[in-house]
């Protein structure tokens, strides 16, 4: 099983794009991927909203996500946010075992 979070940093005049930038050139990004636990964490920009940044954030299990949660990151992260002044929207998936009748739908 993995937990996805998508997360939606919303902001002005490139605000969201600067907070994932700065989240990179930090080590801050790469300090989440190393947790334990940690299976993906990109940041994306919807063709349609260039205001809007998009995390995909994947953890084993909800354990990993909490634990995330209480690290020192997230302070720094909590920081960068108001920095910015972004607003946030999540969406949260729970995987389940691959489906084989989806594979008909993906060429790979």
């Amino acid at each position: 099983m993995s937990l996805t979070v998508n997360l939606y940093y919303h902001g002005t005049n490139g605000s969201a794009r600067r907070f994932a930038m700065e989240m990179e050139s930090s080590g801050i990004a790469d300090a989440i991927r190393n947790e334990p636990g940690n299976e993906r964490y990109e940041y994306f920009i919807p063709l349609n909203d260039p205001e809007t940044i998009l995390l995909i954030d994947s953890w084993h299990d909800q354990k990993a996500l909490d634990a995330h949660h209480r690290s020192p990151m997230m302070a720094q992260l909590a920081k960068l946010r108001d920095k910015y002044d972004l607003h946030m929207e999540a969406e949260r998936y729970v995987s389940t075992e691959d489906n084989p009748d989806d594979k008909a739908y993906i060429r790979s």
